[in-house]
């Protein structure tokens, strides 16, 4: 028997599947009946997904990291007032990146201030965070390989290895904050096994 309605994120660099892991753990509940959404970010809501389509063309790589910091965060306002924050408690959420992605990528990485994504993020997200979070990891060195076997690639799929092993490192650093939210899956490892591990953990956030 359910009893409680997590909201749960999937976190990881590209490549990691922390997407195909989300969407995996979708289709599981979904055949158990258990009442659920999937977002991603960027997107999730339409406005969100009309500027996460804007965000990722490869001709606005050239964005000033804070631009581009503000675009991600505009696009977590639309998609947390329209999707999040209406169905939390009400659906189990699985939501593919959140705030820990921003830092991640726009502080760790691009060098973006922290305390102007921490001030933004908490006016968006108010006092709603994840209950629970899947960090996917991957070892830099076999980034390219998958990749490449995506049929779109858009720009954040095109930085360089040492821009990805911060960002790695800085998820690392994020989940230390807090380890009990947080559960470390090696993507290196079998994939079904690690289905059966999410899955596991989720049905234990359950009940």
């Amino acid at each position: 028997m359910f009893r409680k309605i997590p909201f749960i994120t999937f976190e990881g660099i590209e490549g990691s599947g922390k997407s195909t892991h989300s969407l995996l753990l979708l289709k599981k509940l979904k055949l158990l009946k258990v009442p659920c959404i999937y977002l991603r970010e960027p997107g999730g809501s339409n406005e969100a997904e009309r500027i996460r389509k804007f965000l990722l063309r490869e001709e606005n790589k050239k964005f000033n990291s804070l631009t581009d910091t503000l675009l991600y965060l505009a696009a977590r306002n639309e998609n947390f007032v329209s999707m999040i924050e209406p169905f939390y408690k009400k659906k189990i959420i699985i939501c593919d990146r959140f705030v820990d992605s921003t830092m991640a990528y726009q502080h760790y990485g691009l060098g973006v201030k922290k305390r102007i994504i921490d001030f933004l993020n908490k006016e968006i997200t108010k006092s709603i965070k994840p209950d629970f979070t899947f960090f996917m990891y991957l070892n830099v060195n076999k980034l390219k390989s998958r990749v490449s076997n995506r049929k779109k690639i858009n720009r954040y799929d095109q930085f360089t290895k040492s821009f990805y092993d911060k960002v790695q490192k800085g998820f690392l650093k994020i989940i230390q904050k807090n380890k009990s939210k947080y559960m470390i899956v090696n993507s290196s490892n079998d994939f079904h096994a690690n289905h059966r591990i999410i899955y596991q953990k989720v049905n234990n956030l359950m009940k």
